[in-house]
């Protein structure tokens, strides 16, 4: 499998408006993060993780024009409303998005984007919403998912495995539970939240992500959605063997 990292920043991104920087170093273009969202691919399947404000860009810069499905983490904005451009997937693929997410999730979006998946006013829909079980199989990509603790919600972590290769992604939550610890030990690759290093009631510090990859022990770990406190450069020399900071368009092929 193949994986992008479209972006790796926060609900607002870095810079933030203002041309905040915070520590990042402006002058690093690895500093300037888009919203956080993946792709994740095979030899014959391709599957978009979250569909955030700046999936547009993201997807220009990845060269991708459609894919077999959407997965949805949950519903915040950040994650979610990049959902009516979706539509030129749509045209692309001549057909509907398959669409997943957990019930809650789905529950939420379809009210909120009803026209998207019911149509309106003459437009079709362009996405088949798909309940996001606990195994789910697109293509010839095994998905397993485990309800995380993401403040006073929940978002969706996830395993992506084929014969002899996984992937895991667990963005937005604030605990390990032990469900949790199991889906992701022993990943090939995880990338996995490391907002900032001050304590945030919705997201992980990095001393406590650090201690679940050492817990868990994939091959390697990538950190994202991380804020403008976290300097590209400086988290490189301080990380530990086998963690790396995330960028925007980094990619990694896990054969």
């Amino acid at each position: 499998m193949k994986l992008t990292i479209l972006g790796c920043g926060t609900s607002s991104g870095v810079p933030r408006i203002g041309n905040d920087w915070g520590a990042c170093d402006p002058a690093e273009p690895r500093n300037r993060r888009t919203r956080a969202a993946i792709l994740i691919e095979s030899a014959t399947t391709r599957i978009l993780i979250d569909s955030g404000p700046d999936m547009r860009e993201q997807l220009l810069r990845a060269d991708v024009g459609t894919f077999d499905a959407i997965i949805w983490t949950h519903d915040h904005a950040d994650h979610t409303h990049g959902i009516d451009d979706l539509r030129q997937v749509f045209h692309n693929r001549r057909s509907r998005i398959p669409a997943y997410a957990r019930p809650a999730t789905m529950a939420s979006l379809t009210t909120r984007f009803g026209y998207a998946f019911d149509g309106k006013s003459g437009y079709p829909a362009t996405l088949a919403g798909q309940e996001l079980r606990d195994r789910t199989v697109i293509g010839d990509i095994v998905i397993d998912a485990v309800d995380q603790p993401h403040g006073r919600t929940q978002s969706a972590g996830l395993r992506f495995s084929q014969p002899g290769s996984t992937i895991g992604y667990a963005t937005d939550f604030s605990d390990m539970t032990d469900d949790m610890a199991t889906l992701y030990r022993g990943l090939d690759l995880w990338v996995v939240d490391a907002l900032r290093r001050a304590p945030h009631p919705s997201h992980p510090t990095l001393d406590q992500t650090l201690g679940w990859i050492a817990a868990c022990r994939p091959g390697e770990a990538i950190l994202t959605h991380m804020d403008q406190s976290m300097d590209y450069a400086d988290l490189i020399a301080t990380l530990p063997a086998g963690v790396v900071p995330g960028h925007d368009s980094l990619t990694r092929q896990i054969v």
